[in-house]
């Protein structure tokens, strides 16, 4: 949610700072601004609606200067208006914000800001509040009013008496920092860092970050001189734009075997898996005695495909808990529960609350994430990154899979450190995993026969997904993904529950799509399909190529999914779900990548 760009340089600043919004605006957003600091001279345009709409009304104001901030807001505190737009202007302080701030009324009474505020927002307070303490040092007045705030915050800050410097400091939310060929860069995201150098930093909680024209400096709150840790952006920049699709989520879609066969061939070695890059001990493996997969969203429904997984083929009790709900539900877990968080961003702010509870339980913890550096990353004990590359598309696609791949590596590894396969078991597993980006591929080039099928929930105000074990697990975010892009209200039901109240809701012609991948369950999912057939639904099956299927007039929307072995079945089965909902989305006319009310990244609990 919200994004954050500050440059200062020799280039043009507006121009660098709009085309890093547009980069941003899958974060989420309903208003944008800029402000650039030209010879002691703060100008300010912001408006609400998209960057679009800012551009335009900068070609009518023209502003001037080498130095300025930019941001994009999602309303927390305030409406949508121009007024509670970024940036924030109180006396010489500009500022702009990403977070809440908890205790901002506290701080109007007690800074008598009643009456002298132009917006209903928190970050107009904490411009406020630096501006009191601001004397002519930067660092103190930003020492001093950090210390007073209660929530999180990343703030970038300028000063009209500060020619071309920006400052910015953090709490939880992110900043990323860099150094370009003609000047200085910070930003929310690395998305908008990467065109302009491989080389950046993050900028660690509660340290002050000053940029220059020619250099970068980092201070502690002590005003003491900080080392940066340098890191480098690990995806190749020019698979970021769209490469001629109309959408980025069908570019990321396609991109998927590409993105999964990267993830898990530098874990691979001699056929079996292996975790030594990235130093995780087989012991976190074998000591734990179960396990907690804290995420939210796609990456809680990846969690629960790796839950079935591994108490499946482990025998070791996994729970799957919402990052939302983890620190409300008094959890249990100490020094013999493994703790793995799953966020595609790693700075979901849920997902990172609930590690730092989980940690200071004394639970060891594994961090599955997409972005080097990023806050979930750091918070962890251990870290593995998925080599998904930068996703714009609000709707997580590649995100997913690949997440799904690195959780059959820790199955696999799991179960070879407990010595429960056979070699001949993890061979034949990893082979089959080393085959997932082919099939993958078989499905994307059926593409147009799946845009085809997916006309059969075109027009449905409501669609069902049913399903049971792993087929169920996948149908959650297969519903998730059609809710997202294509407005149609979609439910996933487990198909053996739904003579216990869901079958009610099957009316004629409801659209309902159906997965029978498992074989053990096969006999019945069909059965129960049928059921919901009986009672005039629509049913879109997607099944095994090599299954038999009784009565063919009775199964007209048929899509053949390429044989894996049945734990597998998940990944292809999942690829067709997203490419049914990107179709239905496309087919509707809407915006598929910036899907109203959704934010990619969720900052703010």
């Amino acid at each position: 949610m919200c994004g954050i760009i500050g440059y200062t340089g020799n280039g043009n600043a507006e121009k660098i700072m709009l085309d890093a919004l547009e980069l941003l605006e899958y974060r989420g957003y309903d208003s944008a601004g800029i402000a650039l600091l030209h010879q002691g001279r703060t100008q300010i345009i912001k408006r609400a609606g998209r960057v679009k709409d800012l551009r335009k009304l900068c070609e009518t104001v023209k502003p001037v200067g080498c130095c300025g901030i930019g941001h994009t807001r999602w309303a927390t505190h305030g409406g949508v208006c121009d007024e509670n737009a970024h940036p924030h202007r109180f006396g010489p302080v500009t500022l702009i914000h990403n977070g809440i701030i908890e205790n901002y009324r506290e701080l109007m009474e007690k800074y008598h800001l009643e009456g002298r505020l132009a917006s209903e927002t928190d970050s107009e307070v904490a411009a406020a509040v630096v501006e009191h303490f601001y004397t002519g040092d930067p660092y103190s007045a930003i020492r001093r009013t950090v210390l007073k705030l209660k929530g999180t915050f990343a703030f970038a800050i300028m000063f009209d008496d500060q020619p071309d410097k920006i400052f910015a400091v953090r709490n939880v939310s992110p900043i990323v920092a860099a150094l370009t060929q003609d000047g200085a860069i910070l930003a929310s995201d690395v998305a908008a860092v990467a065109p302009f150098t491989t080389d950046y930093f993050v900028l660690p909680e509660f340290h002050v970050v000053c940029l220059e024209k020619e250099k970068v400096s980092l201070f502690d709150l002590s005003g003491d001189h900080a080392q940066i840790d340098w890191l480098k952006v690990d995806w190749d920049v020019s698979r970021s734009g769209k490469c001629g699709y109309p959408f980025y989520m069908e570019k990321e879609i396609m991109e998927q075997p590409q993105v999964i066969r990267e993830t898990i061939a530098p874990r691979i070695r001699d056929g079996r898996p292996d975790f030594s890059a990235e130093q995780i001990p087989d012991s976190l493996f074998t000591d734990c005695k179960r396990i907690c997969v804290i995420a939210c969203g796609t990456a809680m429904h990846a969690g629960l495909v790796g839950k079935s997984l591994i108490q499946a083929m482990i025998g070791i009790h996994v729970d799957v808990v919402m990052a939302s709900e983890f620190m409300y539900n008094d959890p249990v877990v100490d020094k013999d529960t493994l703790v793995i968080a799953i966020s595609q961003s790693g700075e979901t702010i849920d997902t990172l609350e609930a590690l730092k509870f989980a940690r200071k339980c004394g639970s060891p913890s594994i961090c599955v994430v997409n972005v080097m550096g990023a806050s979930i990353a750091r918070a962890g004990e251990y870290v593995i990154y998925t080599h998904a590359g930068p996703e714009i598309a609000v709707a997580s696609t590649k995100a997913y899979t690949t997440q799904l791949a690195v959780l059959y590596l820790i199955t696999a590894r799991m179960a070879m450190a407990r010595g429960l396969w056979s070699g001949e078991e993890l061979s034949d597993f990893m082979a089959e995993l080393e085959r997932v980006p082919q099939v993958i591929r078989r499905v994307l080039d059926t593409k147009e026969e799946i845009h085809r099928l997916s006309g059969a929930v075109l027009n449905a105000r409501d669609v069902f997904m049913i399903g049971r074990g792993l087929d169920y697990s996948i149908l959650l975010e297969g519903s998730l993904k059609l809710k997202e892009v294509s407005y149609i209200h979609s439910e996933a039901y487990a198909s053996g529950e739904l003579k216990h109240g869901t079958i009610a809701l099957i009316t004629e012609d409801t659209p309902v799509i159906a997965v029978v991948t498992q074989e053990k369950l096969k006999s019945k999912e069909l059965s129960n399909i049928r059921e919901v057939q009986s009672r005039g639904a629509r049913v879109l099956l997607l099944i095994k190529e090599n299954e038999t299927l009784d009565a063919g007039e009775q199964w007209s929307c048929v899509y053949r999914l390429p044989q894996m072995k049945d734990p597998f079945m998940v990944m292809p089965a999942s690829v067709a779900l997203q490419m049914i909902a990107y179709f239905v989305s496309l087919d509707k006319g809407l915006d598929v990548d910036k899907p109203r009310n959704l934010a990619k990244v969720v900052t703010v609990e």
